[in-house]
């Protein structure tokens, strides 16, 4: 049994690698930007890659090779149920809905007739959101309908930027701040001012459509609990100084305390009921009860190894180090040999 393994820069691949030459799993890189990737995985039973939802090269292609291999016959991480609905808000919409997850409401319209509509005769504040973005890029509150609707006339007319730089350049100028951050990276955001990002450049506006959610109020953190297989682990999130956004905020809590067990029991529930190798749900409260508001497979790395422990699916807590990305290569290794 051999795994093919795609190593590029801050992914999980490194871990997986890692952790394959400290239990002696026999494992090669392969290059899935080669246009022969599938003959190099001749020799293999399975594909690890973890892709990068800003990465322009990657979202050109990454899903589709994936299914492909899976289609195959080999096994993939991540696989169809686990990557389907990667950085689509619009697609978690849907999959919340279609299993009953207790959610925080979504709407979404593909015309500007029935968005109008709606945004005459709803209430405010809402959250507005493009379908695509993390750390809460491209998220922002609506607190009228007057705003609602000139959002709704930009939706279908000349569409949304994936990277706005004066609101990027904020967010960094207050990470620095707050010492969360580098001058440099201030003075790159500067510069992006003038020159966008390459995902930016390839993916063009967004338009032709529009989302919002419903805002929870009276919550000064997230949660986000990741599953992955039988175990999970989690952080809390606070939000950032005069602002309703905690995704990406810098500001992190890791000690058990913070999280109840209806949340983690719920976590495990959902990624049971999807099919999901992992996981990463985030959550709001309303009256103490829990309220997904998205879904990832993937996460930054460095910010979960302070975690201070894990659960698994009884709830029992294991206080401690952990490697979840281990996690991810012995449950790819044990779906093989079934």
């Amino acid at each position: 049994m051999k795994i093919g393994i795609h190593k590029n820069h801050d992914s999980f691949s490194e871990r997986w690698i890692d952790y394959c030459e400290s239990n002696n799993i026999d494992f090669k890189l392969v290059d899935c930007y080669r246009n022969d990737i599938i003959s190099q995985l001749d020799d293999c039973d399975a594909l690890m890659w973890h892709f990068m939802h800003k990465n322009a090269r990657d979202t050109k292609f990454a899903k589709q090779l994936l299914f492909a291999v899976e289609a195959s016959g080999k096994k993939v991480f991540p696989d169809y149920n686990t990557m389907w609905h990667f950085d689509d808000k619009v697609a978690q919409k849907y999959l919340f809905e279609g299993i009953n997850a207790p959610q925080a409401e979504s709407f979404v319209f593909y015309n500007r007739k029935d968005a109008i509509q709606w945004a005459v005769n709803t209430t405010y504040p809402k959250v507005f959101k493009l379908r695509n973005g993390s750390g809460s890029e491209n998220v922002r509150l609506v607190h009228s309908k007057n705003k609602a609707v000139q959002l709704i006339n930009k939706a279908f007319r000349r569409g949304f930027k994936h990277y706005e730089g004066w609101s990027n350049l904020k967010e960094r100028v207050r990470k620095y701040r707050k010492g969360k951050t580098t001058l440099w990276n201030v003075f790159k955001g500067i510069i992006r001012l003038f020159y966008t990002t390459k995902y930016a450049r390839m993916t063009g506006r967004e338009k032709g459509y529009i989302l919002f959610q419903e805002f929870i109020q009276d919550n000064d953190s997230d949660i986000r609990i990741i599953v992955v297989g039988g175990k999970a682990f989690g952080i809390k999130r606070m939000i950032r100084d005069k602002d309703f956004r905690a995704s990406g905020s810098g500001f992190v809590l890791y000690e058990k305390e913070h999280f109840t067990d209806e949340t983690v029991k719920l976590s495990f529930e959902m990624a049971e009921k999807i099919k999901s190798q992992c996981a990463a749900f985030d959550f709001v409260y309303i009256d103490g009860r829990p309220l997904v508001i998205e879904i990832s497979y993937g996460f930054v790395k460095e910010v979960y190894d302070p975690c201070t422990g894990y659960w698994d699916k009884d709830l029992h807590w294991y206080p401690g180090k952990f490697d979840p990305y281990g996690w991810m290569v012995d449950n790819l290794i044990s779906s093989i040999e079934k």
